[in-house]
């Protein structure tokens, strides 16, 4: 799964507010970035399509069906694959070679086996 910018817009946004209207979406994404109407509509009818969210009337509330949490272990999985041939290991090597992770975070990865 590969989700695209433009979704994980509305999505952000439905996370933070379960049952929020397209129409509070279109506006908020207007202000924000400065999507029309229209393009918020599309994207969102494409998360439907998806099965990322679900549109409830009246009134065109959305609610998620994915959560934050599946949809980082998805993108982190497919980076993984992309960048590190399917190999977690060498993208922790890398995370330590240049020295992306403080002592606490190395203690937080202790492993559970």
């Amino acid at each position: 799964m590969r989700l695209a910018e433009t979704e994980y817009r509305v999505l952000n946004l439905v996370w933070a507010e379960e049952g929020i209207t397209a129409k509070s979406l279109a506006e908020a994404l207007r202000h924000s970035i400065g999507w029309s109407k229209t393009t918020t509509y599309t994207i969102i009818s494409r998360c439907i399509q998806k099965g990322y969210i679900r549109r409830e009337e009246p009134k065109f509330h959305c609610y998620s069906l994915v959560s934050r949490d599946w949809v980082g272990e998805q993108e982190a999985d497919a980076l993984i694959g992309r960048y590190y041939a399917d190999r977690p290991e060498q993208l922790v090597a890398s995370l330590l070679a240049r020295g992306k992770l403080t002592a606490g975070q190395l203690s937080a990865l202790g492993t559970t086996e």
